[in-house]
């Protein structure tokens, strides 16, 4: 039986004890990228083997977050996105820790004897060679292979040349974002990057220039968005995938100040309001330009629409 534990708002995140036998792999999991899915491909697949479920321990929030309280880190993906990510490569129990000082605190001992063999029954532990854990990152995996002698369970290492041959990392997912550079990181990810918001009431200036927007709001600050700029998009609206342009940007020709990211919806008309939508990012059409006038900017538009709509033909074909 599957279960995912849903952590509350902002950070109050409980471990849930399961007393299920369980093979296991650590990590922060930012993107669950093709690097990532290849380590939980191997964690379910010794599951099946064993008769064990398979896990994943993550923590929440970023260590940096804490220690460094350094608030202006960007993630690929949210809590909950994590979450949905790895039950989608066939995780079954998705155990979020709350990072705490007092956590960061534990011993390697007490973190390996409290946390994973009393709590989480750990039978089976596949992480990288360079795993580090404990208090000032103490303990390395020859360490951890000598606490599986003493509580019996096994670890399977990852070796640096396993790790090395998949070139991908969150890190460079990033770049990617920040230059806009969606399709090479949706090639990293192995899926397309996407947000995921409620749709907010805002000025209603793309109704007067016929491109109607839903406005979106991303509650979570730590989520990493994209270079500004216009963008080919789609969701999933009630069932329907829905395509779509987004810009991301301070809207200049209209003297914009705050940053905000917006979608017109192509050959769509429904309310939307209160929604909450997950959109993917397809391409980039261009960035956000400032335009000599209102009549420029939707000149620019119906342009933007014609190469959306013949990107989105020749995916489809």
């Amino acid at each position: 039986m599957s279960f995912v534990e849903k952590p509350a708002k902002p950070y109050k995140i409980q471990l849930l004890i399961t007393n299920t036998s369980k093979i296991i792999t650590i990590g922060t999991f930012d993107g669950v990228h093709i690097g990532h899915q290849k380590i939980l491909n191997r964690v379910v697949n010794l599951a099946q083997i064993h008769g064990y479920t398979s896990a994943v321990l993550t923590l929440f929030p970023h260590p940096r977050m804490v220690l460094q309280n350094e608030h202006s880190i960007k993630l690929l993906n949210t809590i909950d996105e994590r979450i949905e990510l790895l039950k989608s490569y066939g995780i079954e129990n998705v155990i979020v820790k709350e990072f705490t000082k007092e956590f960061a605190d534990l011993s390697a001992k007490d973190y390996v004897k409290h946390i994973l063999v009393d709590e989480l029954k750990t039978k089976q532990i596949v992480i990288g060679y360079d795993h580090h854990f404990g208090k000032n990152r103490e303990a390395n995996i020859s360490d951890l292979k000598q606490f599986a002698k003493r509580y019996d369970f096994e670890v399977e290492e990852i070796s640096a040349q396993d790790i090395e041959n998949v070139t991908v990392s969150s890190t460079k997912i990033r770049k990617a974002l920040d230059n806009g550079e969606v399709d090479l990181a949706n090639s990293y990810l192995g899926y397309n990057y996407f947000i995921t918001g409620e749709v907010i009431k805002g000025k209603g200036l793309g109704r007067t220039i016929e491109f109607p927007t839903a406005n979106i709001h991303i509650k979570e600050s730590y989520k990493l968005i994209p270079n500004d700029g216009v963008y080919v998009v789609k969701s999933n609206i009630e069932g329907s995938i829905v395509y779509g342009m987004m810009n991301i940007g301070t809207n200049p020709t209209v003297d914009g100040k705050e940053r905000s990211i917006e979608v017109y919806f192509l050959d769509f008309n429904q309310n939307i309001y209160n929604k909450v939508l997950k959109i993917e990012f397809l391409k980039r059409l261009r960035s956000e330009q400032k335009f000599m006038n209102i009549a420029a900017l939707k000149a620019q538009l119906k342009k933007d629409r014609i190469n959306a709509l013949a990107y989105i033909e020749s995916q489809n074909e």
